[in-house]
């Protein structure tokens, strides 16, 4: 079984992400839909997705919740949730969660 890079470019399409730098002002609660929250993805520069809350209730997802907690405890450098992972490993699991 190997990746495909459609799915790659499919799950890019299903998330609504945001284009703004880390270095730019933090978002307003505005900038993120009911029902969904933003997560900071990358192992070094950090790019911002919205995602849906339903994804909470993942356990895959919830493992990257444990690895974040690991990584920054409480207190997340960007201010928001940031996720350790690189953003290809984040993009192939949410094209999973969104696809079962």
């Amino acid at each position: 079984m190997g990746i495909r890079l459609p799915g790659i470019i499919n799950a890019k399409k299903i998330l609504r992400r945001s284009w703004s730098n880390v270095s730019q002002s933090a978002s307003t609660a505005t900038d993120v839909p009911k029902g969904h929250f933003a997560v900071y993805v990358g192992e070094t520069y950090k790019k911002r997705f919205v995602v849906p809350i339903s994804y909470l209730n993942h356990p895959s997802f919830q493992d990257l919740l444990s690895c974040a907690e690991e990584e920054y405890g409480f207190d997340h450098p960007m201010g928001g949730l940031t996720i350790p992972c690189n953003e290809d490993a984040f993009l192939i699991l949410t094209l999973h969660l969104n696809s079962s």
